[in-house]
């Protein structure tokens, strides 16, 4: 009776740990996961010949810092690239997900893991979907603006050839943002071939910085899921002045350290640094005496004994008109 109660106990403390071990292993996907701002893109239905990319942000919101041991892929059609591998806190990193629209076509979806081993083993899944048409070809893939200053207008060509029925035809252009600007201008038809030369504005009101959209050309297509084929558009917009980084993360610091950084400031035209402050007596700044289009300024912050949050602006005063004060919101803290 003894020997079967003992028995009896210890089955349902085996059980009992086994419940409480898949609740830790549950929470260690969760903390992954927790990291990334979505999980899933669907490309949607897109030509063969596009360049279809798609990014994955994740952000440690941990002190730990976190280690990415590898990214993998469950389809050659989509080629996972990851920009950073070690993370600190607040750090970011990406996962550039590539479908091949030229050796593959069709439906291809695609799993991408992701591997942690720091600061714990985890796995977290991404997931694409995308059709590739063969019927329908840019040339070339995409549409790029690159390093187009601010306030000026800029325009690119794209062909599209399509193969099929003789009465097919673009209804609409539809851009994903209000500062594209689209014409269709149709070429060639007759049997079974229609092309069009696609002209894409970039118009001055875009805002500086780097863009990813795309261009939805409804068509008269029979299936109503092939009516709509998307035309990447991706470039970048170069303001008068530009601030690397936007936010300054110091991380997590611990008292007695001296972690340092630096902030680069690119502008148009040659310009002098001529006063740098900080939130406070503990940053230090070495002021570039030179007139220079890009001016680094390095930044050293020494933690005292006193813990908490870092928070405050380091302000910048230049003599270029207009970019008179500069603002880097500055972010950490001591513990």
């Amino acid at each position: 009776m003894v020997t079967a109660m003992k028995i009896h106990l210890g089955l349902l403390t085996l059980t009992a740990m086994m419940i409480v071990c898949a609740g830790r292993l549950s929470l260690g996907q969760e903390w992954a996961t927790a990291m990334f701002d979505h999980t899933s893109h669907d490309f949607g239905m897109v030509a063969r010949g596009a360049k279809v990319e798609h990014v994955f942000t994740l952000k440690n919101l941990y002190v730990e810092d976190v280690h990415i041991a590898g990214v993998r892929t469950s389809c050659g059609c989509t080629q996972p690239r990851l920009t950073k591998d070690t993370l600190k806190t607040y750090e970011t990193a990406q996962i550039i997900a590539t479908v091949d629209t030229r050796a593959f076509l069709g439906r291809k979806d695609a799993t991408i893991t992701v591997t942690f081993d720091k600061p714990f083993p985890a796995e977290v899944q991404l997931h694409t979907y995308v059709y590739i048409r063969s019927d329908v070809v840019f040339e070339p893939g995409e549409v790029l603006f690159s390093g187009v200053p601010a306030g000026t207008t800029a325009a690119r060509k794209v062909q599209l050839s399509y193969a099929g029925r003789n009465d097919w035809q673009i209804v609409q252009a539809v851009p994903s943002v209000p500062f594209l600007d689209v014409k269709l201008v149709e070429t060639a038809r007759g049997g079974g071939q229609v092309r069009y030369e696609i002209t894409v504005t970039l118009q001055a009101d875009a805002p500086p910085g780097y863009f990813s959209e795309r261009i939805d050309l409804i068509t008269n297509d029979l299936r109503r899921d092939a009516q709509r084929v998307s035309l990447p558009v991706e470039g970048s917009v170069v303001a008068a002045v530009t601030v690397q980084p936007s936010q300054l993360l110091l991380g997590v610091v611990k008292p007695g350290n001296t972690p340092a950084r630096n902030i680069v400031i690119q502008a148009r035209e040659p310009f002098r640094v001529l006063q740098v402050t900080g939130p406070d007596a503990r940053f230090r700044f070495v002021v570039p005496t030179e007139k220079k289009s890009v001016t680094v300024i390095p930044v050293t912050f020494e933690a005292t004994n006193e813990t908490g949050e870092i928070r405050g602006e380091i302000i910048v005063r230049t003599d270029l008109p207009g970019y008179e004060t500069i603002r880097v919101p500055v972010l950490g803290k001591v513990e």
